[in-house]
């Protein structure tokens, strides 16, 4: 079967994979966030570790002219440290829940990192010149003695290798009482939402020192809590516009014209449910894990545990679309919830043109869909199809009777592979797919 894109027909194969092949995964380096930029040149990925690894797109060679360009280390580093809260006794790990990134507007790139308490902006610039020829002190950066100083210079700047540097230039601290699922950079570029379980705050990236709560749905007493905040995101275009998704699988649209406190919504997306598959974990499995606007700003992709759904903004009642990511899992809820793996946060991204949808599953399977021709794929990060070009096989999971050659049994599932981030480069064909502690990178063929 062909693959699922951009509207053509056309397969996926392998391009790279980053990351140690070591059984023994250490946790620090299993990966919690996958995003590239908005050219798709970079692709920056956070860990359990707290550290930004940012992969950099390769110009393609001219004596080369039909490689792609492959992703290298472009940049390192270490953006949050474990923390300790001595008022509530808490550790504060120091994994990355999100990055975003920041249009460019100059040869700098910015990006924002959060983990459960504090968002920091990076900055991430190149240097390949140094000045030489100081007048207060030696080339080595000693000091010279100011009598010994009978002429002025003027420094030079001077080639030298090239160095990239990611600095700080904001933290915001302290706005959040519980851990942040979210953050989402305004179409203003000037400012940015966060969300935690219960509260969703709106910060100027210049200010540091104060954000405004926009959204509060905390419950004078805490005993009557029951829902929280899973998700939240800006609309593509419309700067005073935000969504947010909860734990009982309803998404509120927010308009920030209405009032200051966005506690009333807009707008109320909800699917009635159906009676006769209600059961004892469909409160678990309509959470919605993640909810991200179409790049049109027309539509919405929302993920439950079994489900994507995709919403029209201007239809509340129930979605347009939806498509089972894993239906066969369905009479395995009762092992799931005993392995926690029904609690499990699975990410969902459009490609360029809103055309087709990704999001991850078990056993380092992800499904792909495709919103024309409604056909739907599953295809598998492994490294035994980590050869260079090699195309990617579908996968077929079966459910009960005979098995078929090439087909998994869903006995068989590996429910700690599980592929729970997902990128799609914004122009082109090309995924980046986080599978534990490796990155794999898949393009489409190229004749």
């Amino acid at each position: 079967m062909a693959g699922v894109g951009g509207g053509n027909d056309f397969q996926w194969c392998f391009s790279q994979v980053k990351g140690a092949i070591d059984e023994d995964v250490a946790e620090a380096d299993i990966i919690s966030t996958v995003e590239f930029n908005f050219s798709g040149d970079l692709l920056a990925t956070g860990d359990k570790g707290g550290r930004v690894v940012i992969f950099q797109r390769e110009q393609e060679s001219k004596n080369r002219p039909h490689s792609r360009g492959e992703y290298n280390v472009y940049s390192t580093f270490q953006s949050h440290e474990p923390e300790f809260d001595y008022l509530k006794s808490l550790e504060i790990e120091e994994k990355i829940n999100k990055i975003r990134w920041l249009p460019q507007q100059n040869a700098a790139h910015f990006l924002l990192s959060t983990n459960d308490k504090t968002i920091k902006l990076w900055k991430i610039s190149e240097r390949d010149k140094r000045a030489e020829g100081y007048n207060l002190k030696d080339d080595d950066g000693r000091l010279r003695d100011p009598f010994r100083i009978t002429s002025l210079r003027v420094p030079i700047l001077k080639p030298m290798d090239l160095m990239v540097e990611a600095s700080p230039r904001r933290i915001f601290a302290n706005a959040h009482t519980y851990h942040i699922n979210s953050i989402s950079v305004n179409s203003d570029h000037e400012t940015y939402l966060s969300a935690d379980d219960l509260r969703i705050n709106l910060w100027h990236l210049e200010i540091t020192d104060r954000s405004f709560n926009i959204v509060d749905i905390k419950p004078a007493n805490m005993e009557e809590l029951t829902e929280v905040i899973t998700a939240a995101e800006f609309h593509p275009h419309q700067c005073n516009v935000f969504v947010y998704s909860s734990s009982k699988g309803t998404i509120r649209l927010c308009d920030m014209r209405d009032a200051a406190l966005c506690d009333r919504h807009s707008k109320f997306f909800e699917e009635p449910e159906d009676p006769s598959s209600r059961s004892f974990f469909s409160e678990i499995i309509s959470s919605i894990s993640d909810v991200k606007f179409s790049h049109s700003g027309r539509y919405m992709m929302t993920r439950d545990y079994l489900s994507v759904k995709v919403w029209d903004l201007n239809m509340e009642n129930r979605p347009v679309e939806t498509y089972q990511v894993h239906e066969y899992l369905r009479s395995k809820l009762c092992s799931l919830y005993e392995n926690d793996c029904i609690f499990d946060k699975f990410e969902c991204c459009w490609n360029g043109s809103d055309s087709a949808i990704m999001t991850g599953s078990y056993n380092n399977f992800f499904r792909m869909f495709d919103r024309n021709t409604r056909r739907d794929i599953t295809l598998e990060a492994s490294r035994e199809s980590s050869k260079p070009r090699a195309i990617l096989k579908p996968r077929k999971v079966c459910t009960g009777g005979k098995r078929k050659k090439d087909e998994i049994n869903v006995d068989s599932l590996d429910f700690n592979k599980k592929i729970l981030h997902t990128a799609w480069h914004p122009k082109e064909n090309i995924i980046a797919v986080a599978a534990t502690n490796n990155l794999y990178i898949f393009q489409d063929k190229v004749n």
